[in-house]
């Protein structure tokens, strides 16, 4: 059979930890894999940014891309290389580019889907444009702040209609604080949302093409313990609505990598935020879940780029609104979301990819996060963020985490560590972790 090779090509910005992670895992797994006559193996590039011809062809089958959101070169050349070249790319930019938070809680809303009450309000102040006066003469009608505030109660959540990362977040508990932040806010156009209060759970869904991963998440926790390593803290039943709710959110977007914030309150899951289609990736969040995302990263650009599973260029809501339409129970119509959606993932096709072609993934990975090229990732990323008398520290606390993960892990009885090892590794983590609180 003819030796051919797959390009998958990293658009990266500031990742430094999962990429070298990536990279070398993929290296290690030295993939053979036979397809369609040929022997297909796989080459990993890091993206430059540079001028490019618009008829210039792309050498990449697919690319993983962390700068569509923001960084609008890439976001052209991305562009132009799936519409002219049938590039397969992490997200669907189109969708990255037009889907602010407003367009997916009225989708959601749309599809049943439990999102907490939420109002639009004109922003406090305007950029001095020349049709600015007469438009807000003739158009803008005066409303009253309170009377909104009032009508949603309190507390509820200001934020931007299409941020991110938390930021413009502001929790308001009164009418004082509401007319006091949203004369803070400025030119920003906010959202008003009724919060989930009290709520008894915050959960991340994670999700990377048909796979799923659960964390449940401390919002007021420093950023290197806001991802808890809490487990068995949701029921069976709660982990697919869950995931039939990421799923759905992902495949009606076009997002191949997404995550959904949900909160819990007497018994029934709310939706919050999930416009991520560009997900915290850093070992410095997912410390001990950071494995996880790795090789789910690699099982899903190595089946699309082995497979060559066209792009899906256009979005076609057509099947989610016919399902909306039908009287169905809110469960059942999850479900049949959720469908659709592992259609659109190809589901069955990749489970059984994996399990053909990828099945020495989990016990290379779990090798390779004992290695010191993985150590030095972690610290790398470490070293980038934290001041230099903490980058020991914090690299040991999320190396020691990793080591955690692959107590949990093994991939296999034969490769389990023992209950010494394990019972060590749990206690050197949990005194980094002990160490780290004392300094804090």
């Amino acid at each position: 059979m003819p030796n051919v090779t797959r390009r998958i090509g990293l658009s990266l910005g500031a990742d430094i930890c999962w990429p070298i992670c990536y990279e070398e895992i993929v290296k290690r797994l030295a993939l053979a894999i036979p397809w369609n006559g040929d022997t297909v193996g796989i080459d990993v590039e890091r993206v430059t940014i540079e001028p490019f011809d618009l008829r210039q062809p792309c050498r990449y089958d697919l690319v993983i891309d962390r700068l569509t959101h923001w960084y609008h070169t890439s976001r052209e050349w991305i562009k132009k290389a799936v519409i002219m070249d049938g590039l397969y790319v992490f997200n669907n930019p189109w969708s990255v580019q037009s889907m602010e938070k407003q367009t997916t809680y009225c989708a959601m809303m749309q599809l049943g889907m439990p999102i907490p009450e939420t109002w639009l309000v004109p922003p406090k102040a305007y950029e001095p444009l020349p049709d600015l006066q007469p438009t807000l003469r003739s158009y803008a009608k005066l409303f009253d702040l309170g009377a909104i505030g009032k009508a949603l109660g309190y507390p509820l959540f200001m934020k931007p209609y299409d941020g991110g990362g938390w930021k413009g977040v502001s929790r308001i508990d009164d009418e004082a604080a509401l007319r006091a932040r949203y004369d803070e806010s400025g030119k920003l156009v906010m959202h008003l949302q009724k919060a989930v209060h009290p709520f008894d759970s915050f959960v991340r869904c994670i999700g990377l093409g048909p796979q799923t991963y659960l964390v449940k998440y401390d919002p007021g926790a420093p950023l290197h313990d806001r991802y808890t390593m809490a487990k068995d803290f949701m029921s069976d039943e709660e982990a697919g609505v869950m995931r039939d709710t990421t799923l759905t959110i992902n495949a009606f977007f076009g997002w191949d990598f997404n995550s959904c914030e949900a909160l819990r309150k007497d018994g029934t899951w709310y939706p919050i935020d999930f416009a991520n289609p560009c997900p915290d990736s850093q070992v410095t969040s997912l410390h001990y879940h950071f494995p996880w995302f790795v090789t789910a990263n690699i099982r899903w650009s190595v089946f699309n780029a082995v497979t060559r599973r066209p792009f899906r260029r256009t979005l076609d809501w057509e099947p989610f609104y016919a399902i909306a339409a039908r009287e169905l129970p809110y469960r059942e119509r999850l479900r049949e979301y959720a469908k659709v959606a592992e259609q659109r993932f190809a589901r069955a096709e990749f489970d059984e990819f994996c399990a053909t072609h990828l099945a020495h993934l989990d016990e290379v990975a779990w090798e390779f996060f004992a290695t010191p090229v993985a150590r030095d990732a972690v610290r790398k990323k470490v070293a980038a963020l934290f001041p230099a008398h903490e980058v020991e520290l914090f690299t040991e606390l999320f190396w020691r985490r990793i080591q955690a993960w692959r107590a949990d892990n093994p991939p296999g009885a034969g490769a389990a560590p023992d209950a010494a090892i394990d019972a060590a590794i749990g206690a050197a983590a949990a005194a980094a972790d002990a160490t780290v609180e004392a300094r804090s």
